[in-house]
């Protein structure tokens, strides 16, 4: 009778998570404290440390991912582009740590009003993205909204004062089979921004929407459970 092998188990069988078999491996810890690591790591590179959404970077790769997605499942994706209204006039007055502050605070105010499949991203300075899977113009402009109201309504509570803060806001969509390009599209949202800016500032543009009596019953109800609640209404 052969000699049982010390790297198997009593039954014969390689130890479970041992890359190499043997049955008191201290390798499995490891592995997994190796995997944690990575898994940090990976967060750090896709994430602004600031705020704690999505990075440049990652909005860029996330939005070429949707639009390969759009293409292939025949669903739009649509874009929203933020900018704070006069956030220099903020850091000039109240300085850089408050500026913070009001960054932190309203990428937080911005994640809340969104689902867990939309992608919100610090693109830049006081300008933040929201990507909206599986989202037309019509389903995009609520959600849009309520951000700006949302944002509006509820200033940055500091110890000696409240800090009213609101937003300009530019949406645009991508539709399937197009031929229209990431760059094209956030050029289009980037488009409505800056006319929201022209316009008075704190309100949202877009393209013409599509008339509420071309949505089935149907299509309404499902909007209603995606997003909760259902206009047209850079420093």
């Amino acid at each position: 009778m052969m000699a049982a092998d010390p790297s198997s188990t009593p039954d014969g069988k390689a130890a479970p998570g041992c890359p190499v078999g043997v049955l008191k491996c201290p390798y499995p810890e490891g592995l997994a404290q190796l995997h944690q690591e990575l898994e940090r790591l990976a967060h750090q590179v896709r994430t602004d440390p600031l705020t704690g959404v999505a990075n440049y970077r990652f909005f860029s790769e996330a939005l070429e991912q949707e639009i390969e997605r759009s293409q292939r499942n025949g669903r739009p994706t649509s874009l929203l582009m933020i900018d704070i209204d006069h956030f220099k006039k903020v850091n000039d007055t109240h300085g850089h740590e408050i500026g913070n502050q009001a960054l932190i605070h309203v990428a937080g105010l911005i994640s809340r009003q969104v689902r867990k499949l939309d992608i919100v991203c610090r693109y830049g300075g006081e300008e933040f993205a929201v990507i909206l899977p599986e989202t037309d113009l019509y389903a995009g402009i609520p959600v849009a909204e309520r951000i700006r109201l949302s944002l509006a309504d509820t200033p940055l509570n500091l110890d000696a004062f409240d800090l009213s803060l609101s937003a300009s806001l530019g949406l645009a969509t991508y539709h399937p089979y197009s031929s229209s390009s990431a760059e094209e599209l956030i050029s289009q949202a980037d488009h409505y921004l800056y006319e929201a800016k022209q316009r008075g500032r704190n309100q949202l543009c877009h393209a013409d929407a599509p008339s509420s009596e071309s949505i089935t019953s149907e299509e309404k109800q499902t909007l209603f459970k995606l997003f909760g609640r259902g206009a047209k209404t850079k420093d």
